[in-house]
């Protein structure tokens, strides 16, 4: 559902930003089939396009990608195709392998490449407080201000923006033993309060 989406609360943040640097826009939510004809007609009619989506279990999502198959293979005027990927990881290297597929998607429906604003840590944010949900979104705002100026995401601004790229040895140790102990059983109480009778760990079907 929409309103449990941290792309939703995301793009919305970043579009304020644009907003404030006097960029118009349209929202279509390719989630919904009836609107990708709308989305379809905004891409090939509009100079540039910004497709935000979270990597899903480190995967492209699949209904997102039914989509692009239905795109023209060519523009109709010179166009701009640029991306916001998001996802529940913190470290920037668990996104590199999209961002080279995405580097490469926009010459394939006759787009020039606008670059790849990733950011991880998201998936808290459907599950934070409100007050933590705006601090977390934030950011974005000041990078929808950027986009407004830049038009894209190829400065060294919009790359800083992932932050770190890897925990350091020993960070990557304890927050193993983090998510052992603790991560786990917020994943268990989540599963609780959505309903949840069985076990995380339950194997119906191992025998």
């Amino acid at each position: 559902m929409q309103k449990y989406s941290n792309t939703d609360k995301i793009v919305h943040t970043f579009a304020k930003g644009m907003e404030e640097g006097g960029v118009t826009w349209e929202l279509h939510n390719l989630s919904n089939r009836k609107e990708w004809d709308a989305a379809r007609e905004a891409f090939i009619n509009n100079e540039r396009t910004l497709i935000a989506f979270p990597l899903y279990v480190e995967c492209v999502p699949s209904l997102m990608l039914e989509f692009l198959e239905t795109l023209p293979k060519e523009h109709k005027q010179p166009a701009e195709l640029s991306f916001m990927l998001h996802g529940g990881m913190d470290e920037g290297n668990e996104f590199r392998l999209c961002e080279r597929f995405l580097r490469e998607l926009p010459k394939q429906l006759g787009c020039s490449y606008g670059g790849t604003l990733i950011h991880g840590g998201s998936f808290r944010i459907r599950t934070a407080p409100a007050d933590q949900v705006a601090k977390m979104v934030t950011p974005y705002f000041e990078m929808g201000q950027l986009f407004a100026q830049k038009g894209n995401f190829l400065s060294p601004e919009a790359t800083k923006f992932t932050g770190m790229e890897q925990y350091p040895w020993l960070v990557r140790k304890m927050v193993s033993l983090l998510f052992l102990k603790k991560v786990n059983g917020e994943f268990e109480q989540f599963a609780k309060d959505w309903g949840c009778t069985s076990p995380l760990g339950d194997k119906p079907y191992s025998e």
